[in-house]
């Protein structure tokens, strides 16, 4: 089979996929599909971790040191509307976050390395992961915790992510961090309602509820540093019933995404601090829910470098531009605090009209596909060649 043909493949089956996505912890059909396509290729493979996941093993020619490549396999309750002839057949979800294609791309990774056994030395691990979007709790670590790497330790971990930011035929590749920490908040404020013409009598959630999230945005302006990124996000306030009735408890939802550990834990206590002493200065109580979600994603500088010099090899500088982090979670980044690794951004934009992730109408660019396979699939194979030569 060449190369072409493998890129095909990968294409068609990403179709397939995209027309059938499931949620977090629902991708059972997504799963046997997988299962189907590693059994049609002679892969072996184990399955169940974190319910759904699936883990492909190929054992190279010579022994060696062992490297695992995961691809995440869950969409989004999001309705599509992109226009694709290939839509999403299930009402309601869509793989708006490119999943699909790193399922599709992974399996074209596998067929690669299968007919290049003989220069793999060691195992290639296929981590077929669910529940990536599901936050704060996400897939990764239940996978760990059930065993998925008993006795199959990974000396690196391996991922890449579709990225409409850059164009076909470049990479975003960097040591350090490179996606965020990625919090979470629920507040509920409770006042005391009571007649519109009346406000005397009552404490409005709304004003306490208003007051404290223009006091949150004084964390990142006033009290971060400006050259450690970090967001606080409201994303939801919900309050009130009535024109004439006072809103006896206001409930608000947000994010919080930091880079650093240490801006982190600053901008949680001063969440905190702000949250509390708002509403009791306005005589009104709150409940809060923290969660702490995914880890920021830190690559590995061993491991960046060596998947920098891979692209390079294979595309020349040109398709490695200079980029910067995105404070978006990434539950890989679990994976990366048990073991060393690099994530890194393959170019998918279709060019005018390119839509974000999550968006109803987003859209990649195929032709992205041949890149993905080579780089991954010769990553692992160059990233296995170094830890045989440092053995």
């Amino acid at each position: 089979m060449n190369f072409d043909q493998i890129t095909e493949e990968a294409i068609e089956f990403r179709r397939e996929l995209h027309q059938f996505p499931e949620l977090s912890d629902e991708e059972f059909e997504t799963s046997e599909r997988i299962q189907r396509q590693l059994t049609a290729l002679g892969i072996p493979f184990e399955t169940g971790f974190a319910g759904t996941g699936v883990l492909g093993i190929i054992e190279g020619a010579h022994e060696g040191k062992t490297v695992g490549l995961r691809a995440d396999i869950d969409a989004l309750p999001i309705h599509e509307i992109s226009g694709e002839p290939f839509s999403s057949k299930n009402e309601g979800v869509m793989h708006a976050c490119g999943h699909d294609a790193h399922t599709s791309m992974l399996v074209a990774v596998g067929k690669v390395l299968m007919e290049r056994r003989d220069e793999i030395h060691g195992t290639v691990l296929l981590i077929f992961q669910p529940a990536e979007e599901k936050s704060p709790t996400g897939g990764s670590q239940r996978m760990m915790d059930e065993g998925i790497f008993d006795g199959r330790e990974p000396d690196v971990l391996i991922a890449q992510h579709v990225w409409p930011g850059l164009p076909v035929g470049q990479f975003g590749v960097m040591a350090g961090p490179v996606m965020g920490n990625s919090d979470r908040f629920k507040l509920v404020i409770r006042g005391s309602g009571g007649h519109a013409s009346m406000p005397n009598d009552t404490v409005d959630a709304i004003i306490v509820g208003t007051q404290v999230v223009n006091a949150l945005q004084t964390i990142v302006s006033r009290n971060a540093d400006p050259f450690e990124p970090s967001v606080v996000t409201v994303g939801k306030f919900q309050a009130g019933s009535q024109h004439n009735v006072i809103a006896e408890t206001a409930e608000i939802v947000g994010t919080i995404r930091t880079q650093s550990n240490e801006t982190k834990e600053m901008v949680k206590e001063r969440f905190h601090k702000i949250v509390n002493n708002v509403t009791e200065a306005m005589g009104a109580s709150v409940d809060i829910e923290y969660l702490d979600g995914y880890p920021a994603t830190i690559n590995s500088e061993e491991w960046a470098d060596q998947m920098h010099e891979t692209i390079s090899k294979l595309y020349g500088e040109a398709a490695l531009p200079k980029v910067r982090p995105s404070l978006a979670g990434e539950d890989f980044g679990r994976f990366l605090l048990k073991y060393p690794g690099v994530y890194y951004w393959l170019g998918t934009s279709v060019g005018e009209g390119q839509k974000p992730l999550h968006n109803p109408s987003f859209r990649l660019n195929e032709d992205a596909f041949k890149y993905g396979i080579e780089a991954m699939s010769q990553g692992a194979i160059d990233t296995l060649g170094k830890l045989k030569a440092g053995q």
